[in-house]
């Protein structure tokens, strides 16, 4: 497990028609684009993916079109989180696992649950996972913080619960996870801007909404980084670090929606709430799209 999802993995978006529905012709495209890149895995109907906006039906098409379109390549893990836990628990008695390889549940949002919440309702998706469990913390999405002890006690109460996408922003506590981690624990980077640092501070790599736009120059940065050569790792890093805050400026995936029209993989379609980046943010991302491709940044 701690090979397979160490590296790049890539929170896809979901590519939209104008008229608002799911385009899987460019859905095609973009996997084709991050896999022939060198991502190591794919994450389908994460938060990047608009998952919230999809219906259950589009959900399902969804992921059996990624599972067809991947055929095994890499591995694919599935976005299985809300805050109702027992909605989850049933949704995973009934998930069919062939083609997918793990879930990864966000932590609850809305209900702002404590810490003994948050292990409970972590402690029974385990339970009920026929799957290896990849925990996610996103406070600035959820308005509650796991704390790095409850991370820790999950990781070592149970077994499938193979790593955690950290995206709390606080360095420190994802370096005192990366401290008393159990051995085979994965720490996953949530943070495009800051996965080359954390990975030579000791984690295994990132789950990347860059990666979309970016994936064989952000994953050559993070095998670099992973190898320990951490000049490489800089260069791209730095090179790759103004358009990454550029994505992000203006709502996310807005930004990076912004760069795959730019470059013709994914039209620039968003569903309510989600809208498109403004104007000046747009020229921003393709002034920055003409400057890498000038200063030989492969996409």
């Amino acid at each position: 497990m701690e090979k397979k999802f160490t590296g790049t993995g890539v929170a896809l978006v979901t590519p939209f028609h104008k008229q608002g529905t799911i385009d899987f012709g460019s859905l095609e495209k973009l996997i084709e684009h991050t896999v022939s890149n060198g991502v190591d895995y794919l994450v389908v109907l994460g938060t990047t993916g608009e998952t919230a906006t999809l219906s259950k039906d589009e959900k399902n098409a969804l992921v059996e079109y990624v599972k067809e379109q991947v055929s095994k390549r890499v591995p694919v893990v599935l976005g299985v989180g809300g805050n109702n836990t027992q909605e989850i628990v049933n949704d995973l008695q009934k998930l069919d696992i062939d083609g997918i390889d793990a879930i990864l549940s966000v932590a609850p949002y809305y209900n702002k649950p404590s810490q003994r919440g948050l292990y409970l309702h972590y402690k029974h998706i385990a339970t009920a996972s026929p799957l290896p469990v990849i925990v996610y913390n996103v406070p600035g999405r959820t308005s509650v913080n796991m704390k790095a002890e409850t991370t820790l006690e999950l990781a070592a109460e149970f077994e499938n619960i193979i790593g955690v996408k950290e995206a709390s922003g606080n360095m420190s506590q994802i370096m005192e996870i990366i401290r008393k981690k159990p051995k085979d624990f994965l720490v996953i980077s949530g943070d495009d801007g800051i996965t080359m640092p954390l990975i030579a501070a000791g984690a295994h790599g990132v789950i990347s909404v860059v990666a979309n736009a970016y994936p064989k120059a952000f994953s050559s940065m993070v095998k670099a980084a992973l190898k320990g050569k951490l000049d490489e790792a800089r260069r791209l890093h730095y090179a790759l670090l103004p358009m990454i805050e550029a994505l992000f400026a203006d709502g996310s995936p807005g930004g990076v929606k912004a760069a795959l029209d730019y470059m013709k993989i994914v039209p620039n379609n968003l569903r309510l709430p989600v809208v498109k980046v403004n104007k000046a943010t747009q020229n921003l991302i393709q002034g920055l799209v003409n400057e890498l491709k000038e200063s030989g940044i492969e996409c």
